[in-house]
C-alpha cells in the first residue's frame, strides 16, 4: 500500500507538476493507494468552499481512507518524535509523525514532498517512494 501525503494530494489536485504528481498520474489506476483521516483532514481544510470541498472529498473516497486515532498511534509517534529530536532532528509538524508513525506501524510505503519526512526515513527506517 502507498500512502499519498497531503503534499503530492494538493499538488496532484491542483495541477502543480512535481515528480510526486508524475508518479500518481502514472500509477493511479494501477497502484493500491490510500490515505488516512488526518491526510484527508489536511486537503479538505485547503479547500474554498462546500461545493469544492464535497468534490474533493469524493475523489478521495475512491481510495482506501485509514482511521488513524487511538492511544496506541498517539504513544508510538510522541516516542518516534522523541527519539528523532534526541540524535537532533526535532519535526515540525505534529501531524507529520502521526502520520510517518502510522505508515511505520503499518508497513506502508509513503510517497510525499515534505522534508519533514526524511528523519523517519533515514533514522526509523520509514518507506518513501522516490521518483
Amino acid at each position: 500500500m502507498v500512502i499519498v501525503d497531503t503534499t503530492v494530494w494538493v499538488d496532484y489536485l491542483k495541477g502543480i507538476d512535481t515528480e510526486e504528481v508524475r508518479w500518481l498520474d502514472e500509477e493511479i489506476d494501477r497502484q493500491r493507494l490510500g490515505l488516512t483521516d488526518l491526510i484527508l483532514c489536511e486537503v479538505l481544510q485547503g479547500v474554498r468552499d462546500e461545493r469544492e470541498a464535497r468534490a474533493v472529498l469524493a475523489e478521495l473516497s475512491k481510495f482506501e481512507i485509514f482511521s488513524t486515532g487511538g492511544v496506541e498511534l498517539v504513544w508510538a509517534a510522541a516516542q518516534n518524535y522523541r527519539i528523532l529530536r534526541s540524535r537532533g532532528r526535532t519535526v515540525r509538524k505534529t501531524i507529520d509523525c502521526l502520520i510517518a508513525t502510522f505508515c511505520l506501524m503499518h508497513d506502508h510505503t509513503l510517497i510525499h514532498n515534505d522534508h519533514d519526512y526524511e528523519p523517519f526515513e533515514e533514522l526509523l527506517g520509514l518507506k518513501v517512494l522516490h521518483r
